[in-house]
């Protein structure tokens, strides 16, 4: 990750989830359908449209891109 820093607590938005993974955000998409990528959490109130990705679950996916699937 480019701040070894950060805690994993953190949430990324799109646009670094992007940077981070090299991945386009179809790709992204397509991937969390496939349960290949972790799937985003809501930020919003009632489940609105504003979305992001806890940084632990990135660092997870980072760690092995193609051999990883989604929990649960």
């Amino acid at each position: 990750m480019a701040d070894q820093t950060r805690s994993a607590l953190a949430i990324l938005r799109r646009k670094q989830v992007e940077r981070e993974t090299g991945l386009s955000r179809s790709t992204i998409y397509q991937r969390i359908k496939e349960g290949t990528f972790p799937a985003p959490i809501p930020l919003g109130p009632q489940g609105g449209r504003s979305v992001g990705w806890r940084a632990r679950d990135i660092e997870r996916f980072l760690t092995d891109p193609a051999g990883y699937r989604a929990k649960g």
